[in-house]
This record gives C-alpha cells, sequence and structure tokens, in this order.
C-alpha cells in the first residue's frame, strides 16, 4: 500500500505515493514519487519546466527552495483521457 505524503511544489499540491531524503555536500535532496492524470498532466509538466521551485513538506515541517535533481516518468504520452503516469523527481536544495 502506498503512503499518501502531501507536497507542495510552489504553489500546487501533489500527493507523494513515496518519499526519500539524502544529501549532496550540503544540499538537501528529496524525492517523491507521484501520480499524474491525464487531467493534470498540462499543469504539472509547465510547473516542472520552471526549475525555480519552493518546496514544502507541512508533515515534516520543511521548506525550501529547489531545482531538479532528476527526473522521469512511466509515460510520456498522457494525452488520453483516462491515461495515469508516474513521476519520480528529485528536488535539490538551492544553496
Amino acid at each position: 500500500m502506498s503512503e499518501q505524503i502531501p507536497i507542495t511544489i510552489n504553489d500546487t499540491q501533489v500527493i507523494a505515493k513515496q518519499c526519500w531524503e539524502d544529501e549532496k555536500g550540503h544540499a538537501k535532496i528529496i524525492g517523491v514519487i507521484f501520480d499524474v492524470t491525464h487531467e493534470q498532466y498540462h499543469d504539472i509538466a509547465v510547473l516542472l519546466y520552471k526549475n525555480d521551485f519552493l518546496i514544502t513538506f507541512p508533515s515534516k515541517k520543511l521548506s525550501f527552495q529547489a531545482t531538479i535533481h532528476t527526473y522521469s516518468t512511466s509515460i510520456t504520452n498522457l494525452y488520453h483521457e483516462g491515461e495515469v503516469g508516474e513521476f519520480k523527481v528529485e528536488f535539490i536544495e538551492k544553496l
């Protein structure tokens, strides 16, 4: 069973199924896996292309400025109704 971890990326809330923390040098890395539906795809894609984020994890009382460290998706075409893709994103803290 997947976890349900709310995360806010700028002003957009997503529900992560998995979350992990790491570090690179002194920079914090937060990784998340979340589902994106056909209906959400355009908005999420536009959001991630900005690559300038305020990441907030309310449950961890954590908030920091970040860019994308790594990114992958299970599907590259969510243009058909009913499709769902899994996005895996690692955000790295801006220092």
